[in-house]
């Protein structure tokens, strides 16, 4: 019978690299090829302005910085680790410690009038468009 999927070298290095770092307590093993930015977001076009949302579980207010200037959104923080001390952790995959992504906007934003909220584990941020950049209809001439 033939395995559903190619069992090639590499995918077996993979899966004994995995199973090691998994043994040592470090989580799966990633390529520098497979980097991941932190926090993770979705920028949506609503018009007059962005919206844009980022995963943030665990991060309090105070532990948040967002930052907008021209066509770039900044949101600096901190994941603090859930284990207390003196305590053994066996897998950790969530992340911990400091982090900082730099967004940049499919188009300038008036800075004055961003607004962000921080609710359970999401972060929302709506950026008004500049002048500027907001659509303005055409009109034909016959």
């Amino acid at each position: 019978m033939v395995a559903p999927y190619s069992l090639t070298p590499f995918t077996e290095l993979r899966r004994q690299l995995d199973q090691l770092f998994d043994e040592f307590g470090f989580g799966r093993w990633r390529s520098p090829l497979m980097t991941t930015a932190y926090p993770l977001v979705n920028i949506c076009d609503v018009g007059e302005e962005l919206h844009v949302e980022a995963e943030l579980p665990g991060v309090k207010k105070e532990d948040l910085e967002i930052f907008a200037l021209g066509n770039e959104l900044t949101i600096k923080g901190r994941w603090r680790p859930a284990a207390g001390d003196g305590q053994t952790r066996h897998r950790q995959e969530r992340p911990s410690g400091e982090f900082s992504r730099v967004i940049t906007l499919p188009v300038e934003v008036n800075e004055d009038k961003v607004a962000a909220e921080l609710k359970d584990g999401v972060l929302s941020v709506r950026l008004p468009k500049v002048e500027a950049a907001k659509p303005r209809k055409i009109m034909l001439k016959s």
